[in-house]
């Protein structure tokens, strides 16, 4: 959850950040929806079509019960959920979310879907799992969905923990669908964070839009553009919202005042590469068997099947 403590900190640092969750509020969710339909964005159509292989033998699993950490609009658990219901099988499916909206979203995505029954955990990855786990039954399997490429939020320290931290949440037994964008032309990754139409700068923008409209901000939304960058050193794409003038901020909210040169930089989110060997060692590290795992040679993205030991 974004808090005001949080934010007052993310723009007391140097560079001035916004965390990244900052992006999800409604208008934010819908305008990544539509970055994931932009020819040069396929990360979202490369991991439907590899769940859509894995399909049989993730049904093969047979557990009724699904959790899925950052679902979004749901369009990839509604692929997996309608396996289950073809073998006429009852679901308990859990969706986990720091945005109400994409709960929402979700929600609507699958009310059409015979056998499943939904719940909704606004929260965390960590609490949500954790709450989402505890409703289950004594010997009952969680099949967990981390897809999306979500891991590549963390850094690789902290992609490691992550994963200490799932399989401590989970039980013996349960499996986790795990799905990550991977190292890849630097050039093809600014395409994709900087599309030819805007959609990603309007994503990227309306940050400031919801600081003005919810912290009472004065961001002048015109002295702001929006840039991709290639950090090579630490293997990840940058966002980044660079002032083209001189700007004095007030955010009456936090009691703060922003004195921002022109060239300076918001730096909103930052998107991390791995390779399959380092994501299987913390896999291995976590506690978590490789059962499976399928790689599109075209645009390099991998989706493991890891069981918990």
């Amino acid at each position: 959850m974004i808090t005001d403590a949080i934010l007052r900190y993310s723009l007391g640092s140097k560079p001035l950040r916004i965390p990244s969750a900052f992006l999800y509020d409604e208008l934010g969710s819908a305008l990544f929806d539509a970055i994931t339909l932009l020819p040069e964005y396929p990360l979202s159509r490369i991991g439907l079509r590899l769940l859509q292989d894995s399909l049989p033998e993730l049904v093969e699993l047979a557990s009724n019960r699904v959790i899925e950490l950052g679902p979004g609009s749901g369009k990839l658990s509604s692929v997996l959920l309608s396996g289950f219901a073809a073998r006429r099988q009852n679901v308990e499916f859990t969706a986990v979310d720091i945005s109400d909206y994409a709960l929402r979203n979700c929600q609507r995505a699958l009310q059409h879907i015979e056998w499943v029954q939904m719940q909704a955990i606004h929260a965390d990855y960590i609490t949500g799992l954790r709450q989402a786990v505890a409703l289950g039954k004594s010997g009952e399997r969680n099949l967990v969905l981390f897809l999306g490429s979500n891991l590549a939020n963390f850094d690789p320290y902290e992609a490691a923990a992550f994963l200490k931290e799932m399989r401590q949440v989970m039980n013996e037994g349960d499996a986790l669908v795990l799905a990550v964008d991977l190292e890849k032309d630097p050039g093809a990754l600014i395409r994709a964070y900087d599309d030819s139409l805007g959609v990603t700068a309007a994503f990227n923008k309306n940050v400031l839009v919801r600081l003005n409209r919810h912290w009472q901000a004065n961001f002048p939304l015109d002295a702001f553009v929006h840039k991709s960058l290639w950090n090579a050193d630490h293997r990840r794409i940058e966002m980044h919202l660079f002032a083209t003038m001189d700007c004095t901020v007030t955010i009456p909210r936090l009691q703060r005042t922003l004195q921002i040169r022109s060239g300076e930089s918001l730096w909103t989110e930052s998107s991390y590469r791995f390779s399959v060997s380092e994501i299987a060692d913390w896999a291995t590290a976590a506690r978590f068997r490789i059962a499976r795992q399928w790689v599109d040679p075209d645009w390099p993205f991998v989706q493991l099947l890891l069981i918990g030991r």
